[in-house]
């Protein structure tokens, strides 16, 4: 909420690297107009917005596998404290085009989202999910999400909680067939679908920048 609240309207930065500068994180410019390549954050911006992407940057760097190997490959390049501020700009650069493109970042770990979905569900009434069993209103939400196809079970302290299926949700919900869901329906039927329009926007509710 707090990145959510500090960015405001998204649609205020045009280009990604708008959003960086407003954020201080962009690469100081000399007065030559060239681009300071050292990694130092300019003082500009919101503070409070650079400190919550420096600490999900130090969270991505220690437990998400493709961070993990972005962050080795900077440190070794331009030491770790710096390599925390590439990163940060690097989340905020995905951020910007999750929020700008109302779509999902790919790389995004299908089960923590799953697990977020979860904590999210337990709040909701029955009406409020549609009628759907949690299993069922997670898997639905991950579908349009297009993510989590393979994914059968939330694992959490060695308890396995399982996921409705694919089939049983879209079963329900024949409208996550449609063309809004194109990838997700070619994984499940294996079958291209003709026709274009845009993915369904994900749940911001439940969107984690860490």
């Amino acid at each position: 909420m707090i990145l959510l609240s500090a960015i405001g309207d998204v649609t205020r930065f045009p280009a990604a690297q708008q959003l960086v500068g407003y954020a201080g994180l962009g690469a100081g410019v000399h007065s030559s107009g060239k681009t300071d390549r050292t990694g130092r954050i300019t003082k500009e911006g919101r503070r409070q917005l650079r400190w919550v992407l420096v600490e999900a940057a130090q969270t991505a760097a220690r437990t998400h596998p493709y961070w993990q190997r972005e962050f080795q490959r900077l440190a070794r390049r331009i030491g770790e404290k710096k390599a925390i501020v590439a990163l940060a700009r690097k989340l905020l650069v995905v951020i910007w085009h999750v929020l700008h493109g109302q779509s999902v970042d790919q790389r995004a770990d299908a089960e923590r989202v799953a697990f977020k979905l979860r904590v999210w569900v337990w709040k909701l009434t029955d009406e409020q999910r549609g009628g759907l069993t949690s299993g069922q209103f997670i898997r639905a939400h991950l579908i349009r999400l297009g993510l989590g196809h393979d994914l059968n079970a939330i694992t959490r302290g060695g308890t396995k909680r399982p996921l409705a299926s694919v089939e049983e949700v879209l079963a329900l919900r024949p409208e996550l067939r449609g063309p809004t869901n194109r990838r997700t329906d070619e994984r499940v039927s294996g079958l291209p679908v003709a026709g274009g329009g845009k993915r369904t926007p994900p749940v911001k509710t439940c969107a984690s920048a860490r």
